[in-house]
């Protein structure tokens, strides 16, 4: 069932017209991992190397990705990774808001495909979008990240937890004990969540 309704997503968002982002876009970036996740992480926008590659985060921020998940006993197969949007804006400027309104229509199918149990946001545009579909009030990443919010998003109940996105911790050190701090969260959320354990935690040592 997922499979088809996310292969009918992908032909739909490769022809996609609903912005002027397609003309600017060298291949839309629509999602990969696994089909029956526990977790789903949803970013903001392909990049540049995502754009080439048509893959989300393989660049500098999904080899952080990539790193973050491996500590916790994850890996990239085991949870589905998305974005808030499907083609990469010009010069990786911000979401504008004409672009979320016209994609995440698209990021609705894909969440009620999927049926996650645990969503995780990266950033403030997949907070934002995240926070308005669950009925939640967002004020700032401050105040909310790292908290577990128990939510109904699109009618699945759900655990929800915002966190900065790697991005930014690559251009802020200090952001990165924050999402070390974040993952450890996101693997007791998921021991929680199966009733049993998945391995280490991570420390700032895995980043040396």
């Amino acid at each position: 069932m997922a499979e088809e309704v996310l292969a009918r997503i992908a032909e739909e968002v490769k022809n996609c017209r609903r912005c002027q982002l397609w003309s600017s876009k060298t291949n839309p970036v629509v999602g990969e991992g696994n089909l029956s996740p526990e977790v789903m992480f949803i970013g903001e926008a392909p990049g540049k190397n995502e754009d080439l590659q048509g893959r989300p985060f393989v660049g500098a921020a999904g080899k952080l990705l990539t790193e973050l998940l491996e500590g916790i006993g994850l890996r990239r197969e085991d949870v589905y990774i998305t974005n808030v949007l499907k083609c990469r804006p010009p010069g990786n400027r911000d979401p504008l808001p004409e672009e979320v309104e016209a994609c995440t229509p698209y990021l609705d199918e894909q969440v009620k495909a999927l049926r996650p149990k645990f969503i995780v946001t990266l950033g403030r545009f997949s907070t934002a979008y995240a926070f308005s579909r669950a009925g939640l009030s967002f004020t700032s990443m401050t105040r909310v990240r790292g908290k577990v919010f128990r939510a109904t998003l699109l009618g699945l109940k759900v655990s929800l937890m915002p966190t900065y996105h790697p991005a930014a911790a690559l251009y802020n050190p200090k952001l990165r004990d924050e999402l070390v701090k974040d993952f450890n969260s996101i693997k007791r959320e998921l021991e929680a969540l199966r009733g049993g354990s998945t391995g280490r935690s991570l420390s700032l040592s895995d980043f040396m």
